[in-house]
């Protein structure tokens, strides 16, 4: 009479129990939803997200000319701010490294916070017929003079890449801080 070898039964009931208990462990992800869920997001809350544009200024003539006074731009720069940074002068800045670059238009505001001189400059958009437009996306390159009476915005290819300081005195700094977006111009 042949007869499978007890060890051998034991080690094959092994094996299907082994097997038997690998298949019942759970192999889905937790967290990761397969569907996505429905969003919340209400009619107000895209329209804030959309990229808006207003016209600022334009440029005829190789001069330029506000649309927007500029004492409403100083008050959008104080409000841009939020905190308690007083613009008191706006000027429009084209930056141009080389003649056969393409000219880039800046919005600056200029203004004081308790004492230090504080400037935000926005990059504008330029539409074929010389419009300028400052779109809600642009960045807000945000400057803070630390002992300095005056800083200046320093560029490279056309782009904003850091500050210098009107004087050079030990301990005197302007600090850069670049953020993105703006609510320059609130939607209504």
């Amino acid at each position: 009479m042949n007869c499978i070898p007890r060890s051998a039964l034991y080690l094959l009931s092994s094996g299907l129990l082994l097997l038997g208990g690998l298949t019942a462990c759970e192999t889905t992800k937790r967290g990761f939803p397969e569907m996505s869920t429905p969003t919340t997001d209400t009619e107000e809350m895209r329209r804030k997200r959309e990229v808006v544009s207003k016209q600022v200024a334009e440029v005829a003539e190789g001069k330029i000319r506000y649309v927007i006074p500029r004492e409403q731009l100083s008050a959008a720069f104080t409000r841009e701010f939020g905190d308690g940074t007083a613009i008191d002068k706006t000027v429009i800045r084209k930056v141009q490294e080389t003649p056969k670059d393409k000219a880039v238009y800046y919005i600056v505001g200029m203004g004081l916070r308790n004492g230090m001189y504080r400037a935000m400059a926005l990059p504008l958009q330029t539409s074929t017929d010389n419009s300028l437009y400052l779109p809600s996306n642009s960045a807000r390159y945000i400057i803070t003079g630390v002992g300095c009476t005056f800083c200046f915005f320093n560029f490279e290819k056309n782009e904003i890449v850091g500050t210098t300081c009107e004087e050079n005195t030990g301990g005197s700094r302007c600090d850069l801080r670049v953020e993105s977006n703006n609510t320059f111009f609130v939607r209504k």
